[in-house]
């Protein structure tokens, strides 16, 4: 399935039905009087959560969505169905915002969540609510109300316990595939990820959370360099973030880049647990951590090999713990 993040989509909700305009007649009833019946709700456009979608791709082909209007009243005070609504499922992590007025509309973050993203017209009176003891034959009706008009934008944020964040080639996928069963794309060239994958990690006394691998980042990212910020927005999402730099590369000035580039798109992702996960040591003759980082940052700082599995665990561990204590502090 291919991976998609923002959609525009233009919702109308259902019109509602008019009153009805009648009059009871029937034989050997002389005075029947009004008997008009109301019109139906129109249908809502509602957005909901569903936990098996990763992707809102199927909006994309869906851009213009309109719900059934409601049926018209009828006499005998029948009124009128309401309108069918629509139904669009979306994946946890889903933001709405209004296109035009940037109005956030709110976020579904839940299995089966509703959200009404377009409410639909209320129904007209029929004119039987219009008698009165000095107007016995109301000749007039309400007419339905008109639904709701909006084009809303849709941004899909990646919920995961922990985001993976490193430029190409730091072995981010490879160390994704060694701890979950995620198959992500894996080649010694720039930008092997495209589109961010999820995993889930888990241990053997059935503990688990779930790493999202996110697309790598270059240097002015946030400027729109590479990929840009098109990816930049799943890191919002992680509890933990686990920052990889290849031990064949100057550590301290690819860690302080990738600090940069996130402080610039956002400040207060600097604030999120971290850990920092040097890789590739089996390429790496005679590494002492002590001679290579020279940065005050008082993060967790493991040397790792995704091939042969060095500090592996041990990283796993360390990132369950932050994870715990993340969730420990947002209850608190």
């Amino acid at each position: 399935m291919r991976f998609a993040d923002y959609a525009k989509i233009y919702v109308t909700a259902g019109r509602g039905g008019d009153g009805s305009l009648h009059f009871r007649r029937e034989k050997y009833v002389p005075k029947g009087g009004p008997d008009g019946g109301d019109g139906g709700k129109g249908g809502d456009v509602i957005l909901v959560g569903n936990e098996q979608l990763n992707t809102i791709l199927d909006l994309r082909y869906r851009k213009y969505i309109k719900a059934k209007p409601g049926e018209n009243g009828s006499k005998q005070r029948s009124s009128g169905s309401d309108g069918e609504s629509v139904r669009l499922e979306v994946p946890m992590g889903t933001v709405i915002y209004d296109a035009n007025s940037k109005e956030r509309l709110g976020e579904i973050t839940e299995d089966e969540q509703e959200l009404v993203i377009a409410k639909g017209g209320k129904g007209g009176l029929g004119n039987w609510h219009f008698k009165s003891s000095t107007n016995q034959t109301p000749h007039y009706a309400q007419e339905g109300k008109p639904g709701e008009e909006r084009t809303v934008e849709l941004e899909l944020k990646l919920i995961a316990d922990v985001g993976l964040v490193g430029f190409p080639n730091a072995g981010k996928s490879t160390l994704l595939s060694a701890l979950s069963h995620a198959k992500p794309k894996i080649a010694d060239y720039p930008f092997t990820t495209l589109e961010p994958n999820l995993g889930v990690v888990k241990f053997e006394d059935y503990r688990s959370f779930v790493m999202a691998d996110i697309p790598g980042i270059i240097e002015e990212a946030h400027e729109g360099k590479g990929l840009g910020i098109q990816f930049l927005r799943h890191i919002e999402r992680n509890n933990v973030l686990l920052f990889m730099v290849s031990a064949m590369t100057d550590i301290e000035y690819e860690y302080k880049a990738l600090l940069n580039e996130l402080k610039s798109y956002r400040k207060d992702l600097l604030d999120k647990p971290r850990v920092l996960a040097i890789t590739k040591m089996d390429l790496k003759e005679g590494f002492k951590l002590e001679e290579e980082l020279h940065f005050d940052d008082e993060i967790p700082v493991i040397p790792i090999s995704a091939a042969t599995g060095h500090g592996v665990d041990e990283l796993r561990e360390k990132l369950w713990e932050l994870i715990q204590h993340a969730k420990e502090q947002e209850e608190t």
